[in-house]
């Protein structure tokens, strides 16, 4: 998971000084080495941390810190405020033309996942009630037209693409009339990259971005390589001049150094990231969550959303009807299983629950979480529907039979009821009418 070697780290420093009355100098020195060790092996720019241990040195040494009866609590809360300014501040919006259509090209190196960023930017456009088209663009990499028809299919979203034509410029104000006349609002332009930057690259990006004249230029860097992300960046936007960047590939880096370093060396904000490999797995990114999410304080805000878009309404409706009538079923209780799955997994709800996440929970202790929703799973679709609608009628030779069509024990099916006896309890006891409807929170977390 994102930062998660950074936030285990700084989570350690901070509980060193919490048992700590009054903070001394050498306390505070001693603390910050070790944030300056931390952000150095989170491979985080050695200017930018530099200059922001001595930024937070400067404010943990005033008089409202060093006499507070919660020092600690002081040094965390301008931590926080630090890596929120480091991140760029408030979150940046993607922006769109007052002329209701928008044209956005995408940049990158090959590899960073420029084109997969495409598709899953159109799925999240999509989500806020855009329409958008997608230009193909690349005529340079092998089979480049291929894949984005491929990924276009699967998001729903078509493709303009010209294979006789060469110029991608060309190809790119077609598509632009094209959209134009069939009332798509927003353009995707997927353009060529190469292994490293180069004048050939940038000759070809900078006449698209004269003449077809985007109204935002993005850049996918990959995370997970690092400050050499932060290099690309900083190369891209002296030569072509972007407006923000996307981080992908999040998910799979612990460290997250790109993206702490990013606004700082190039002035741009960080747009979204990429949190895994499905098509919806593209997150706005918000500075002041993520440093949330650092410090283990959590994330409910992103929580809340993304049990919002992971809920149907008209499932919650009928649900709540069921749960009105005493009807919550086993195949309701896999149904929610499946909506904390469609989150992301076990790991990425925990990672953003306040008090779970960072060093408090386990990578080990999350496999066992998804381990037994797998078991669960097997266990409840090993039933007959009679079973799965009326759970009373499990007599001990049913569940002996369960167990043997699942794969596993009578201990572990009868572990199963008993998790579902004392989900539907919970539900009953807390549930009120439009609960489900209303709280983005309650869905799809039982």
């Amino acid at each position: 998971m994102a930062f998660e070697s950074l936030s285990d780290k700084l989570q350690n420093v901070f509980s060193g000084l919490k048992g700590k009355g009054v903070l001394a100098e050498k306390d505070i020195d001693k603390a910050l080495r070790e944030v300056k060790l931390a952000l150095l092996e989170a491979d985080v720019n050695f200017k930018v941390v530099k200059e922001f241990v001595a930024e937070i040195k400067d404010e943990c040494m005033g008089e409202e810190v060093m006499k507070s009866l919660t020092p600690a609590q002081q040094v965390i809360k301008i931590v926080n405020g630090k890596l929120i300014e480091l991140m760029g501040g408030t979150g940046t919006k993607l922006t769109y033309s007052s002329s209701g259509f928008t044209t956005i090209m995408l940049a990158g190196l090959q590899g960073t996942g420029k084109t997969t960023t495409c598709g899953k930017l159109a799925s999240w456009l999509k989500q806020t009630g855009k329409k958008p088209y997608i230009a193909a663009c690349d005529v340079q990499r092998p089979a480049a037209i291929d894949q984005l028809e491929v990924i276009g299919k699967a998001v729903k979203t078509p493709v303009y693409a010209d294979r006789q034509e060469k110029d991608p410029v060309r190809i790119a104000k077609a598509a632009r009339e094209e959209a134009d006349l069939k009332g798509y609002n927003v353009l995707l332009i997927d353009t060529a990259g190469r292994l490293q930057i180069d004048e050939e690259l940038m000759d070809e990006l900078s006449r698209m971005k004269k003449e077809v004249k985007p109204h935002q230029v993005l850049l996918a860097v990959d995370a997970l390589t690092g400050q050499d992300a932060v290099s690309a960046a900083k190369g891209f936007n002296e030569k072509l001049g972007i407006d923000g960047i996307i981080m992908t590939k999040m998910d799979g880096d612990s460290r997250g150094g790109a993206a702490l370093s990013a606004k700082k060396v190039t002035g741009k904000p960080i747009l979204f990231m990429g949190t895994g490999e499905k098509y919806d797995a593209l997150e706005p990114f918000h500075p002041e969550r993520m440093a949330s999410r650092i410090l283990g304080m959590g994330d409910m805000l992103t929580l809340i959303e993304t049990a919002e878009q992971a809920y149907d309404e008209e499932q919650a409706a009928k649900l709540e009807e069921r749960l009105r009538k005493n009807q919550f079923t086993l195949d309701d209780y896999l149904d929610q299983m499946a909506q904390v799955k469609k989150m992301g997994g076990l790991g990425k709800v925990i990672s953003m629950i306040p008090g779970l996440g960072g060093s408090n929970v386990k990578e080990e202790d999350i496999e066992e979480g998804e381990r037994q929703f797998r078991q669960m799973e097997s266990i409840i679709q090993s039933m007959t529907k009679k079973e799965r609608d009326d759970p009373a009628i499990l007599n001990a030779s049913r569940r002996k039979r369960i167990a043997a069509g699942s794969g596993h024990t009578v201990s572990d099916v009868n572990n199963v009821i008993k998790k579902y006896e004392e989900t539907k309890k919970l539900v009953k006891k807390f549930m009120k009418p439009g609960a489900l409807k209303k709280s983005g929170l309650f869905r799809g977390m039982f």
